[in-house]
């Protein structure tokens, strides 16, 4: 039987969990990277063990409170969190750093505050999450923890790759001013998408607050069924802009375009199917609406 808190107390009780999985994977990553001897080399393979750690802590809070949504702001925290932490520990300020930092805060403070507005408390799943227990009970365990757990922050952190590789850049006096302008457009990009999905959640909330059971057709959903995922796609292409602005092309494009292709090929499709399933006339809509803006 699941518990039940109010919703003030759900926020603080998945804050505390957050907490517990930072300082977990913190206290990991010292432990690998740290000393005259490190077992792990690579301080980014580091980085990522400590991100493995602490989405399995989450996950096992997710199976205790029998709620999958427990996960959900792990998605906007980690990235914004680690690039601060990193940016301490590491003590670089650059003009990509700051760059970052500025974008992946505004990214993830206007996330996690649409999650804070729109958490009902530790009890309220989330409607996918709900739908995978009831079509996939023998296999639901292994679906949580590596469909609906492990993938996104694996492929987050794909995504977050460039951005770590911006700590080892160059200073802007050092930049030529094509890569620094590519670096103003690549943050620019990434402000804009934040933009873009802080918008379409404005929009998209007072129309379903006005017009209960109906899609949403209005602003930027008039022009595109999807802006709040087009918006977190862009931004994810905009950290690989400002990386590739100093860098140049690489293999790290893999996370920009993993990060597409989670959302083309999962997110997007059920949620199409689910509006198709409970919304009349939306078949039209989205014959006549593009897929992203």
């Amino acid at each position: 039987m699941k518990r039940t808190y109010s919703r003030w107390c759900s926020v603080a009780l998945i804050t505390t969990i957050y907490v517990l999985a930072a300082v977990a994977g913190v206290l990991l990553y010292v432990y690998l990277c740290n000393g005259a001897n490190p077992l792990v080399s690579n301080p980014i393979v580091g980085i990522f063990c400590a991100d493995v750690l602490a989405t399995i802590i989450v996950w096992g809070f997710g199976l205790l409170y029998e709620n999958v949504s427990v996960y959900d702001p792990y998605w906007s925290v980690f990235p914004p969190v680690a690039f601060l932490i990193w940016a301490i520990y590491t003590n670089t300020w650059t003009l990509p750093v700051i760059l970052l930092l500025i974008a992946s805060w505004y990214w993830g403070g206007r996330l996690t505050r649409n999650w804070v507005i729109t958490f009902k408390g530790i009890a309220h799943e989330d409607w996918r999450y709900t739908k995978y227990r009831s079509l996939h009970p023998a296999l639901f365990h292994l679906i949580n923890f590596g469909g609906l757990n492990m993938i996104p922050t694996l492929v987050v952190f794909a995504a977050m790759i460039p951005g770590f590789q911006l700590f080892q850049s160059p200073a802007a006096g050092t930049l030529s001013p094509l890569s620094i302008a590519l670096l103003f457009f690549g943050f620019i990009v990434c402000i804009a998408s934040a933009t873009i999905q802080l918008i379409a959640d404005k929009q998209i909330h007072d129309f379903r607050a006005a017009n209960p059971g109906k899609y949403c057709n209005v602003g930027l959903w008039k022009h595109g069924r999807h802006p709040n995922y087009f918006g977190e796609i862009q931004f994810w292409w905009g950290i690989w802009i400002m990386y590739a602005a100093v860098n140049g092309l690489d293999w790290r494009i893999c996370g920009a375009i993993a990060m597409t292709g989670l959302f083309l090929g999962i997110s997007i499709p059920l949620m199409e199917k689910r509006q198709l399933a409970n919304k009349p006339g939306y078949a039209d809509y989205r014959q006549q609406t593009r897929i992203l803006i």
